[in-house]
């Protein structure tokens, strides 16, 4: 290869190590070569990175969200052209919850670009403004780009011919990866909260322990979202979303906000009304959470010596108590597995410091709603992509953070069925590909269930409803898995879902639960319903 190709792929790959890099993922091309090449090459021997291969960008993007989302550090690496342009999804997911991914994309060299070259496209900004491009064409250039551990990194690299090395790449053993460590945050000052008004603590996606710890310091209920990281302990109130609908949500006056929380139409209302004080406390990603004259504050601290009124707490934990047992009884005497039923099995079969990689649209909010929290110190990690909340790339992110987390005791993934066929690549792994034990959980009612609980799924709208938002399919999972070499099983019923969940086959598989969205929006209707008339919430 080139001296410049080779000195930019040696400079890249101490980029690398120097920036606590221990994941690369690789999707094969011609442009990126030098660069692959020498990551394989640090990828042999003992410190080198662990190397992932991708033919598709876009699931290889998502395979290194996963993975940095877990607690890796992951770089991942395309040609030019348009396997940069399919990174865009993650980038964007990556950039709206505050994940540190590094973007690796190779180019031509500048002069050839608007000349009309072959794989040749203005890669400069191609994630937009909320993603910057380091264009680098020295190895000076690129050492010279700082490797921020909460932003994207964009690379693009400028690579000129010849782009294979004229001897075998020998890896440089002195280059050690993963030695970098992610900066301390600034602590934030606190700010004293005062007794008095009745306050919930709303806790959105990432939020974290503070928000138990402050719900806890005060006395005051917790409205934690599974994917908050703070739903453990006494606080934590399984039915809120349902309770907020009621005299009891309607007696709110302040609402202290940790996270970013996505779920809810409820707490939606519950900040946006005018009669109630909003604290945010700013979160991570590109656009943190600012509701409507909401007032941010730093670290939110309770001062007092002892908790609030106790009789506020109280009054939610009753109501939630009631409503649960209403929602459990509701749900037993279903003739047929619902939804709900597979996404609370599910988290009942995730052991104390298991993972839970969770789709968006219907799963992660059916799994709001039964998931009883466990006590503090058994927390079981619970991911989502919030950021943008699409369902693309969850089977990767999926895989990737399973492979990611040390010491996992069980990975599971839950997504309903266009989540899975969206990312159905993710399955394609080549025999020398690392695979982790992960069991995947498909909910399949054969279409979009989300949308008939929406206006979308109105009555006057039905002669639009299947083509438009229900999109049936039709697919044949087993065979879909078959092609890929994935144990499959098929449920239909609580029993036979406990007993697959309880026997896990080891590597990656497929539970596909059977479920049905016709009578979904009338199943929703009835379980808002449970909250009328019940005590203490007048």
């Amino acid at each position: 290869m080139s001296t410049s190709s080779a000195a930019l792929a040696d400079a890249l790959v101490a980029w690398l190590a120097r920036a606590g890099v221990t994941e690369v993922v690789v999707a094969p091309g011609s442009r990126n070569a030098p660069l692959a090449m020498a990551l394989w090459a640090a990828a042999q021997h003992d410190g080198g990175p662990r190397l992932h291969t991708r033919i598709d960008e876009r699931t290889a993007g998502f395979l290194a969200l996963g993975l940095t989302r877990s607690g890796a550090r992951a770089a991942v690496l395309t040609t030019s052209g348009t396997a940069v342009a399919n990174l865009h999804p993650a980038v964007l997911e990556a950039v709206h919850s505050g994940v540190g991914l590094v973007v690796v994309s190779a180019d031509r060299p500048a002069r050839l670009r608007g000349t009309g070259a072959n794989q040749t496209t203005d890669q400069v900004g191609i994630f937009g403004p909320l993603a910057a491009t380091h264009d680098v064409a020295t190895a000076a250039e690129l050492d010279a780009v700082a490797a921020g551990w909460d932003d994207v990194v964009h690379l693009n690299v400028q690579l000129d011919t010849p782009l294979v090395p004229d001897a075998p790449v020998v890896p440089d053993e002195m280059v050690v990866f993963g030695g970098g460590s992610r900066p301390k945050r600034p602590v934030r000052r606190e700010t004293d909260l005062p007794r008095g008004p009745r306050t919930v603590v709303v806790a959105g996606d990432d939020a974290g322990p503070p928000a138990r710890q402050l719900a806890e310091a005060a006395g005051w209920p917790l409205l934690a979202e599974p994917t908050s990281g703070a739903r453990t302990g006494a606080n934590p109130i399984r039915t809120y979303r349902l309770l907020l609908g009621t005299g009891l949500g309607e007696r709110i006056e302040r609402v202290v906000v940790l996270g970013r929380p996505t779920l809810s139409r409820p707490v939606t209302r519950l900040l946006e009304r005018p009669d109630v004080e909003v604290l945010v406390v700013p979160g991570r990603g590109a656009w943190p959470l600012r509701p409507p004259g909401a007032i941010a504050v730093d670290g939110p601290f309770w001062a007092g010596d002892e908790p609030d009124d106790p009789a506020w707490l109280d009054a939610w934990r009753a109501a939630d108590r009631e409503l649960s047992l209403r929602l459990d009884r509701l749900l037993a005497a279903e003739p047929a597995l619902t939804p709900y039923d597979v996404a609370g099995a599910t988290h009942a079969a995730l052991p104390a410091g298991g993972l839970l990689v969770v789709g968006a649209s219907s799963p992660v909010r059916d799994l709001d709603l039964m998931v009883r929290p466990p006590a503090v110190g058994t927390r079981r990690k619970v991911i989502a992509n919030r950021g943008l909340a699409g369902i693309d790339g969850t089977v990767s992110t999926a895989i990737g953070a399973a492979l990611g987390r040390d010491g996992s005791t069980r990975n599971l993934a839950l997504m309903g069925d266009l989540t899975f066929l969206h990312d159905q690549t993710a399955l394609v792994l080549g025999p020398d590909e690392p695979r982790p034990d992960l069991t995947i959980v498909v909910p399949n009612d054969d279409g979009g269930a989300i949308f008939s609980v929406l206006e979308q799924g109105a009555p006057a709208h039905a002669a639009s409803f299947e083509r438009l938002f229900g999109t049936p399919h039709g697919t044949d999972l087993a065979s879909l898995c078959a092609a890929a070499r994935i144990p499959h099983l098929r449920v239909s019923s609580r029993p036979e879902l406990d007993q697959a969940l309880a026997m896990p086959n080891g590597g990656i598989e497929v539970v596909e639960a059977v479920v049905s969205r016709t009578g979904r929006r009338d199943l929703d209707a009835r379980i808002r319903g449970l909250a009328a008339d019940l005590p203490g919430t007048d």
